[in-house]
């Protein structure tokens, strides 16, 4: 995690006030370890541990009507094993001796855990962003594509009116009315042709 350097820096300022504590590690509330420094103390067995008493201890308060989870307490013969809220996806566990003022160690525990979760909250909004453009761009450059792709649809051209608007030449030619084109004249009937005269017919020439 890009903040693990900011949080290790936290735990150890939290020993520094602390001195009776003996470990701190700030894990997910998956069981992933974020941060540590627990020396001679496996971190991933503690911060998977702290993940299972984490899911008992939120289904305790939410039934008992306690509210959201804050802190778990856990005292052994030899010290303390407490668990804090630490933003929302994240918890801070200390371990710490049986002669720690128990008041001063929620006190210095609960500013570090806000602190954490500060920083736990940040890196993650700062992550979340950098995935979104690889998700949409695909889906734009498609778009696109598809767009330029697509074939113009014929329109259905009906008789232009006066009012349709068009080029200059096409205005002048809708807005002048056709004449009516003369019928043609009725062609004048052939003039009648004179009867012919019957001829007479030849005589026979008379004999002598």
């Amino acid at each position: 995690m890009a903040a693990e350097p900011e949080i290790l820096a936290e735990l150890r300022r939290l020993r520094a006030r602390v001195p009776q504590l003996t470990g701190a590690l700030v894990a997910g509330v998956d069981g992933l370890v974020l941060a540590h420094d627990t020396p001679g103390v496996e971190s991933e067995g503690v911060a998977a541990l702290t993940a299972t008493s984490l899911a008992v201890a939120v289904r305790l308060a939410d039934t008992t009507g306690q509210g959201a989870f804050r802190e778990l307490l856990v005292r052994g013969v030899h010290g303390y094993v407490a668990t804090y809220a630490a933003g929302g996806s994240a918890v801070l566990t200390v371990l710490a001796q049986d002669r720690v003022n128990v008041g001063r160690l929620h006190l210095e525990s609960r500013r570090c855990g806000t602190r954490v979760g500060e920083l736990v909250d940040a890196a993650e909004r700062a992550r979340a962003p950098a995935t979104r453009p690889a998700r949409t761009a695909p889906a734009r450059t498609a778009t696109a594509r598809t767009r330029s792709a697509r074939t113009p649809r014929p329109t259905t051209t009906g008789p232009r009116t006066a009012t349709e608007p068009g080029t200059a030449a096409e205005s002048s030619t809708a807005a002048e009315p056709r004449t009516a084109t003369a019928p043609p004249a009725a062609t004048e009937p052939p003039a009648a042709t004179e009867p012919r005269t019957a001829t007479a017919p030849r005589t026979t020439a008379e004999s002598p």
